[in-house]
């Protein structure tokens, strides 16, 4: 006898109900980590440098911290330029995307000063590679049709007709170098090159010319081309317009890195290899999934947080960089450099309590909202600790008591200007202390 009535009607139908909606959340695919003009605002800066290098740049942002192992190794051997900085560095153990990237400082630099930039756009690319290209594809469609992308003496457009399905574009846009031998990295403001900014709500990222790279920062018809290198040995890699992947050359990669692993190349695709992760957290669950699994520390996230970039998104820097610390890679300040340069670091949580005379223990919680001393290319900027704020005000009127040098240098960071002081709005310190702007403006970060 099976029951009867309406109420066992009615539970059935709620049974049935639930297994259908659970096995449809089941096939559904996961909502995307980024939207589109969030993409876009991403590869602002760097959508019109050559294909061969905006691949290579796409492939080292998934590795931030050997981006800031790399910096530092530049600013050590400022002598080493081009293919010879690229051959120099063959014995280290950084991913051949980084290693290609020393031949750039003009690109490596503004890499390392904005980690954050730099592993969001990493993040990016591992999560939806094919909607980075495409946002590519369209911010070139737009700065060629306002007239500001144009084939010169330092690169050659072309434009073609897609001719595959799975094309990023129906129209493909092509930069490469007017001469192979010689690279231009162009530097440039997207407001202008780009016809003006349709998404207020994503101010798009931008960093004035590095002088050293472009002398006078002059902008001609929206582009300031500064120097060309000699660094065709260095390039490995190209964009695949028609089928959404990033390609690699396998001869050119070994000659680039003789530790260069061919094998974790399928069909000439690049691989992300997450042994070059260095205990950075992946952004997005299916990330973690498919990049974390037997990499140590690579699904970490609990002791230090970064920025909060949505759903669930932390910057994880911090994470890397301890793990440097403890393995006793560069100085015991961390991965950035040191701004005071007085004290040691414990290899404890405390990434920036040195030895400073007259502050308290409550001054050194304040600082645990740096995750690493002050300059430019702090690799830690913008790790919030979550210290309670009572802690962080009683610490700042300690150091404040204690007469403490708060003069710092300052850098254009993303978001605002960090500098070196105490105080932070926009929940990130960056270095010893100082003013950071949280605020966007000007329509951009």
């Amino acid at each position: 006898m099976f029951p009867c009535g309406k109420r066992w009607v009615r539970t059935l139908c709620m049974w049935v109900i639930v297994g259908l909606a659970s096995n449809a959340a089941e096939a559904a695919p996961p909502p995307p980590t980024f939207k589109p003009e969030e993409i876009e605002a991403l590869v602002a800066p760097i959508a019109l440098y050559p294909d061969s290098v905006l691949s290579q740049v796409l492939m080292a942002s998934t590795y931030p911290l050997e981006i800031v192992y790399a910096a530092r190794w530049v600013k050590a051997h400022p002598n080493l330029k081009g293919d010879e900085a690229v051959q120099a560095v063959s014995n280290e153990s950084w991913d051949v995307s980084v290693k290609s990237l020393l031949a750039f400082p003009q690109i490596l630099g503004p890499m390392n000063d904005k980690i954050d930039w730099t592993q969001k756009l990493g993040d990016a690319v591992l999560a939806q590679e094919k909607d980075v290209l495409a946002a590519i594809q369209r911010l070139r469609a737009r700065a060629r049709d306002s007239g500001h992308l144009q084939s010169n003496e330092q690169q050659r457009v072309t434009v073609e007709q897609a001719t595959t399905a799975d094309a990023v574009a129906a129209t493909i846009v092509r930069i490469e170098p007017a001469n192979p031998d010689v690279i231009y990295v162009p530097a440039y403001d997207p407001a202008v090159v780009y016809g003006g900014w349709a998404y207020p709500a994503y101010p798009y990222y931008y960093w004035p010319p590095y002088p050293a790279y472009y002398p006078g920062g002059a902008f001609l018809s929206g582009f300031a081309w500064g120097i060309g290198l000699a660094a065709a040995g260095a390039i490995f890699g190209n964009c695949n317009w028609g089928g959404g992947d990033i390609n690699i050359d396998i001869n050119r990669g070994a000659r680039v890195d003789h530790h260069f692993d061919s094998s974790k190349v399928q069909g000439g695709r690049w691989q992300h290899d997450a042994s070059h992760r260095k205990g950075v957290a992946y952004r997005d669950n299916a990330s973690r999934e498919k990049f974390g699994r037997n990499v140590a520390g690579a699904d970490r996230r609990g002791d230090f947080r970064g920025r909060d970039f949505g759903a669930g998104g932390r910057t994880g820097i911090a994470d890397g960089a301890r793990v440097a610390n403890r393995a006793g890679i560069s100085d015991r300040a961390g991965v950035g450099d040191r701004a005071g340069g007085a004290g040691r670091v414990s290899t404890s949580d405390r990434a920036g309590a040195v030895n400073r005379p007259g502050t308290s223990d409550r001054a050194r919680a304040a600082d645990r909202y740096s995750a690493g001393f002050g300059g430019r290319d702090n690799a830690f900027q913008g790790v919030n600790r979550n210290v309670a704020p009572r802690d962080v005000n009683r610490g700042q009127s300690s150091v404040q008591s204690s007469g403490f040098n708060r003069s710092g240098g300052s850098a254009h960071g993303y978001g605002g200007s960090y500098s070196g002081g105490g105080r932070g709005s926009g929940g990130a310190f960056a270095g010893g202390g100082g003013r950071m702007g949280g605020g966007r403006g000007g329509g951009r970060r």
